[in-house]
């Protein structure tokens, strides 16, 4: 466990606290700063190049995988992965703990992407109480966490709107399938732990956030709406967080009719109801959420959004072996 943010596993986002948040956004910065130089890349790259990390990713992903892997690359940490379940014993009947068990016996931490809800939870417990306990980071987890998305969401935010200096006081409108995408529950979860802040939850009924983000909101004091009218709410915010819908996910939610939040895209016309300064968030992938039109507008952040993934992440491998403290020393007597 990191002596001062106390991280060890990373496994949902209501575990970064303000402190923690300002710490990780603030060293993403440097590292991001170090790295433009071929020798401050050098250096970056002899800080973990004796760790080894597994990328265990048993569900689909593009631009999660290889941000966890860039960013182990960016601190010389050397990577193996497990993408098909059909390649690993489980196909002879082994348990996923065992399979892990087995990843932790080789690897100095595991990074996983899982369809199971509440599966790093169950995981980095059963390590804790093994003789090889290695950190565990979720990088996904059934419909209900996405805690590292969440903390490149808040470093998106961050550098956004450097002016204002905080994300304190913004209002951020969540667009799409609230109640399966675990992007914007980690976010909205997160987004709690700032000042002023006010959510509008805009989504059809049956897709509105659940309870349990809202019960956490409530305790916490945050301001929320819930809306139907996407068009009334964009002149309102800062940011609009746009989201797919998820209907990977039907059959085990027993949907047999289709959805349709066709009413909750962003096209160009709604540019001009934009504020100027406002910007537009997709954790993607995207389907029709977001015309490609959008995307030469200064204001679309999500390729933005993806490369700061990267560093982000890196940051928080770096907190969780301890190696802030030596990019920080750096920084400072370099820049």
């Amino acid at each position: 466990m990191h002596p001062k943010t106390g991280i060890f596993h990373c496994l949902q986002s209501q575990q970064f606290d303000r402190e923690l948040l300002d710490h990780l956004c603030v060293l993403a910065d440097k590292i991001r700063d170090i790295a433009r130089s071929k020798k401050g890349m050098e250096y970056l790259m002899s800080l973990l190049n004796h760790k080894r990390a597994m990328l265990y990713f048993v569900q689909p992903s593009t631009r999660t995988f290889l941000s966890f892997y860039s960013a182990c690359q960016i601190l010389g940490i050397q990577c193996a992965e497990v993408r098909d379940t059909r390649t690993s014993s489980e196909v002879k009947g082994e348990s996923e703990e065992d399979t892990v068990r087995t990843f932790s016996s080789y690897y100095d931490f595991i990074i996983m992407r899982h369809p199971k809800a509440n599966f790093a939870q169950r995981i980095a417990q059963l390590l804790d109480d093994s003789e090889r306990n290695v950190p565990i980071i979720n990088a996904g987890s059934g419909k209900d966490q996405h805690p590292t998305q969440a903390l490149l969401d808040i470093y998106t935010l961050q550098r956004s709107f450097p002016y204002r200096g905080s994300i304190d006081g913004l209002k951020i409108a969540f667009v799409g399938d609230l109640v399966r995408g675990r992007t914007c529950r980690s976010l909205a979860a997160l987004l709690s732990k700032f000042d002023g802040v006010k959510q509008y939850f805009v989504a059809p009924e049956e897709c509105q956030m659940g309870s349990d983000i809202l019960e956490i909101l409530d305790r916490a004091g945050s301001s929320y709406e819930m809306v139907e009218d996407f068009t009334s709410v964009i002149p309102e915010v800062d940011a609009i967080y746009m989201t797919r819908l998820q209907d990977e996910w039907d059959k085990e939610d027993g949907i047999s009719r289709p959805i349709d939040i066709s009413k909750y895209s962003f096209n160009p016309e709604h540019l001009s109801l934009l504020k100027p300064d406002a910007i537009l968030m997709h954790p993607l992938p995207r389907r029709k959420e977001i015309h490609p039109d959008v995307d030469r507008d200064p204001r679309a952040a999500y390729w933005r959004q993806v490369r700061n993934g990267m560093w982000a992440r890196a940051a928080l491998i770096a907190a969780i072996f301890g190696t802030d403290r030596n990019i920080d020393d750096y920084y400072t007597c370099n820049y």
